[in-house]
């Protein structure tokens, strides 16, 4: 059982008085996301792309960028898009992508880096063809901050560099011609949680703007339209969510607007992926996104080629869309398997030998791309913060972190005395870094001693459920109300709710593996209320208590199924308490 809260449901009456216009439940919702007034709240419910865009020149280095590639495309020179190589980096690639296909400039190639072979970022083996290749200018795309060296052989070679980036910036940035990334110190753009493909968009409008601003581009205006760019939000939103980043301001028009865009889009890839997983596109969910589809660009990465992914997601060829749907898919299923093998190896490790407030293990045979996954996996179980590493193609030491809520895994990192890293990066909650062979020994007595000086956020993450309710209150009116405020995501939770002592019905279990728990309960008209909850470790412990006419106290959210074309409201069981 995992530790929650509840809510005290103490609304001071001039915000009651600011929100009054709501029903009591959205007004509780909208006080716990920290909206307490109206104008903050209509925003929120109905957003608007125009009033709650801002002005993409308010980057730092945009006035720049924009100029030196639309000189580029003046002068026909020939760009590179260099982007990395997760569902935040290959969406993002795909929107510059667009851009110049629509516009009708040709002299471009996308490129993104082997995951095992190549890492993270620029890198110096790819640099060197790039003057082969004749390259004027290099962009990125979520990649580039932390590059000091790679910028500057790339400098040396002549060519120009745009970094576009959303990570943190170290003390020093490179050389480059421009970067975007509201993440520098005197950056003014007020959005400071944009995705990498959030960036490259605000690239994308600030090009736009200033095409039809001047009568010199009257040949690029010709080809495009006011507003032709919010075509690009199923990009946009799929990297939004995917990457995990906030989804209030800014973000909640590209999420909020993506997922509008996604159900609309004719994207061949998405299409053909889509119908491989049997998911209705018209009701596309963020739990879809998040479950279905970005594991299925991501693995590409992890265990395969990237530009696979990339492929799937800007090809205009029926059949190659089908073919990488399918191929996706697979490969998909075999990164399942390898990341429960080496959970289950980890597990075995960890429960040989006493563990610290920071969890490190790994082996010389795990392949580091499914490090991350192994790494979520453990932090469930044990509740701490946890390194996983592996070995990748050229025999480096690599992995991932996750951190429980309670530190910031970069600032742990950055805090370890001894030189055992030669590359660390990230967000506050997730992470990856490469370790010296002869050091790794080192890391786990590095990090839980790093552990004793970083600053603790007070606990370790725990539900926080937004209401107790009753069996009686699961009904349309209210899905209605929650439904306003999807899509769901990085501080705007799905609502979590606490029903106790509710009496069981029916029990099922289902699944290829048995691994799936159904309940049925019945409300005072005798009408079935069910409950679900997949792909539980839980299940099978469960299952031997749980029998007719039990009563149980579960933490859920409120759905929508759509199974077989036929609209149920349920329960997604969140856990038992």
């Amino acid at each position: 059982m995992q530790k929650y809260s509840i809510r005290e449901n103490n609304i001071p009456e001039e915000i009651k008085k600011e929100l009054k216009v709501y029903p009591e439940l959205l007004q509780q919702l909208l006080f716990f996301r920290s909206i307490e007034n109206r104008v903050d709240a209509e925003r929120f419910l109905n957003p608007d792309y125009y009033r709650d865009t801002h002005n993409p020149f308010l980057m730092k280095d945009m006035e720049k960028a924009v100029g030196r590639i639309l000189k580029a495309i003046e002068n026909d020179e020939k760009i590179l898009i260099y982007s990395d190589y997760d569902a935040d980096g290959i969406p993002g690639a795909v929107v510059l992508h667009d851009f110049f296909k629509k516009i009708g400039f040709q002299n471009f190639e996308n490129y993104i880096p082997h995951r095992h072979n190549e890492g993270y970022g620029l890198n110096l083996e790819a640099i060197k063809e790039f003057k082969d290749k004749n390259i004027n200018l290099v962009i990125t795309i979520d990649c580039g901050i932390t590059d000091i060296k790679e910028v500057d052989e790339i400098n040396n070679s002549g060519i120009d560099v745009i970094i576009t980036d959303h990570h943190i910036v170290g003390e020093k940035i490179p050389n480059a011609f421009a970067i975007l990334n509201h993440q520098q110190s005197d950056c003014d753009y007020p959005e400071k949680v944009l995705s990498g493909a959030g960036v490259v968009f605000k690239l994308i409008q600030a090009l736009i703007s200033s095409v039809f601003a001047s009568a010199k581009h009257e040949a690029i205006q010709k080809k495009l339209s006011k507003g032709w760019e919010k075509w690009l939000l199923d990009m946009v939103g799929l990297a939004t969510i995917s990457d995990m980043v906030s989804l209030k301001g800014e973000n909640r028009v590209f999420s909020y607007f993506g997922m509008t865009v996604l159900k609309k889009t004719s994207r061949l890839g998405l299409v053909h992926l889509l119908r491989r997983l049997k998911i209705d596109q018209k009701t596309l969910t963020e739990d879809d996104i998040a479950f279905m589809i970005t594991p299925r660009i991501n693995v590409a990465s992890r265990i395969d080629d990237p530009i696979k992914s990339f492929k799937l997601l800007s090809t205009e060829i029926e059949t190659e869309a089908g073919e990488l749907a399918v191929f996706l898919d697979n490969i998909n299923d075999h990164r399942k398997t390898m990341v429960a093998s080496q959970t289950k190896e980890a597990n075995k490790k960890l429960k040989e030998r006493e563990i610290g407030e920071v969890v490190v293990v790994g082996s010389p045979k795990w392949n580091p791309g499914v490090s991350g996954l192994v790494a979520t996996s453990l932090v469930e179980k044990y509740q701490k913060t946890c390194f996983v590493w592996g070995r990748d193609g050229n025999g480096e030491i690599k992995g991932s972190c996750r951190s429980c809520g309670e530190i910031d895994v970069v600032d742990l990192m950055k805090n370890v005395e001894e030189k055992i890293f030669t590359n660390i990066g990230g967000h506050k909650m997730a992470g990856g870094f490469s370790v010296l062979k002869d050091k790794i020994h080192l890391l786990e007595e590095g990090l839980n001693t790093a552990f004793g000086k970083v600053e603790k956020n007070g606990s370790k993450t725990e539900l926080v459920v937004d209401k107790k309710i009753f069996i009686e209150d699961i009904n349309w009116e209210n899905y209605k109300i929650i439904e306003k405020l999807a899509p769901f995501g990085i501080d705007n939770p799905k609502p979590l709710f606490l029903i106790e002592g509710v009496e069981i019905f029916d029990v099922r279990i289902f699944g290829k593996q048995n691994n799936h728990l159904g309940l049925d309960f019945l409300n005072s008209k005798g009408q079935k209320i069910s409950a679900i909850q997949f792909f539980s470790d839980k299940i099978k412990r469960i299952e031997t208590k749980l029998m007719r006419g039990q009563k149980v106290n579960i933490l859920v959210n409120l759905e929508k199924s759509t199974f077989r074309n036929v609209n149920e409201l349920r329960l997604r069981i969140v856990d038992f308490v």
